[in-house]
């Protein structure tokens, strides 16, 4: 079955990605896949405040995935997969796709402020011609009912 990759973080943006990672999913019979990267430089502290950052920021991850999870069950018929890796996001984003060979496409939610449409969007358009799978930007900007009639 193809998945389609999602990345799950604090930004608006990540919506639109999601909404579109679902909706292609049901249409075409794959799946959805959400990724969470815990930055490293969360946990530069003793060891068990680190540990403790660490579980904390599990369960805020898994808290807001299940938000979405219910959302793709419930009005889309997709059950996604977590996977929460830890390390700098892109090198994670890129050794997911390497080692999962279901992943078929990238969906990345593209920003809409002034600073430009983010920084994973600006590190893997840079890298989009060598990667093994295309890569969807979804406009961060998108109403809802667009992103459905795109879909």
């Amino acid at each position: 079955m193809r998945k389609f990759l999602v990345v799950l973080d604090d930004s608006r943006e990540c919506l639109n990605a999601m909404r579109f990672a679902a909706l292609r999913a049901a249409k075409t019979g794959g799946g959805v896949q959400i990724l969470s990267v815990i930055a490293p430089e969360e946990f530069n502290h003793w060891i068990g405040v680190g540990d403790l950052m660490r579980e904390e920021a599990r369960e805020r991850i898994e808290a807001h995935y299940e938000v979405f999870a219910k959302w793709m069950r419930d009005r889309q018929g997709i059950d996604p997969e977590l996977v929460i890796r830890e390390g700098e996001a892109v090198p994670e984003i890129l050794d997911q796709i390497r080692e999962d060979p279901e992943i078929g496409v990238l969906v990345l939610g593209a920003g809409t402020d002034s600073k430009g449409p983010g920084p994973l969007v600006t590190q893997l358009a840079r890298s989009s011609g060598s990667l093994p799978i295309p890569v969807t930007i979804v406009p961060g900007g998108l109403s809802k009912e667009r992103l459905e009639a795109v879909c």
